[in-house]
């Protein structure tokens, strides 16, 4: 199994109210840590080996947690100055020296059988494989464009569009050249710098394999979570 990269130095701005002065993956979540829920879950789908991006507030997070959850080994690979996403994972793949990886977002979980995810997305030969989910309104997220012929991905519409679709679940396989060859470095966006900007010059491949997801970042998501992630993680 390829390792994981979670992507853990969110803020939390939008989440003050609730979670103060914490970072966004340490908001509780059914008297735990978000994090410790989505750590259970990568290391109930068979991952060895997972680096946490960490920023704002990182002493939190790895005093809590350690080098070790459970047989799964946690390495920390600071953000000095905020990086972005891509930057972030940038960041981890020269700290790891790791040829792909598991990449998700330290504020959303889901349904998504990693490991069938992962085998598929090496045999599609993707660049980048990206986890999809299909919900009854996109306005929240924007949407995700897929040709359906070879589910290539081909657009993506922005916030604010009603109507039922495609989102993106946050969750990818990632090779790590892609960055060297577009000349990605230093603070940049992982879906906009790169997904979104060279779209048409790599294959982008959706994985229709999402039937839940939660996005803690916004409270009322937040409040849902506190039910349905135990279990979400409990069926995994």
């Amino acid at each position: 199994m390829i390792p994981a990269i979670v992507l853990a130095g969110g803020l939390g701005t939008r989440l003050r109210a609730v979670v103060p002065d914490l970072p966004k993956p340490m908001a509780n979540v059914a008297e735990k840590p978000f994090l410790w829920w989505l750590l259970g879950y990568l290391r109930a789908h068979g991952v060895e080996q997972t680096y946490l991006s960490v920023g704002y507030k990182r002493e939190a997070i790895a005093e809590y947690f350690g080098t070790q959850f459970g047989m799964m080994r946690v390495a920390y690979v600071p953000e000095e100055s905020p990086l972005g996403t891509g930057g972030a994972i940038v960041n981890v793949f020269d700290s790891a020296d790791v040829d792909s990886a598991l990449v998700l977002n330290g504020d959303t979980i889901s349904t998504l059988d990693i490991r069938k995810f992962v085998r598929d997305a090496q045999e599609a030969e993707a660049d980048v494989a990206m986890a999809v989910a299909r919900v009854e309104d996109i306005s929240r997220y924007g949407a995700v464009q897929i040709d359906r012929t070879d589910n290539r991905v081909i657009g993506f519409t922005e916030k604010g569009i009603a109507g039922p679709g495609h989102i993106n679940a946050g969750v990818y396989v990632v090779k790590r050249e892609l960055f060297a060859r577009f000349g990605l470095t230093g603070r940049f966006s992982f879906e906009g710098d790169l997904l979104a900007a060279h779209l048409g010059e790599m294959r982008v491949v959706a994985f229709d394999c999402v039937s839940r997801f939660i996005d803690i970042g916004v409270p009322e998501d937040y409040a849902r979570a506190q039910t349905e992630v135990p279990a979400m993680i409990a069926g995994a």
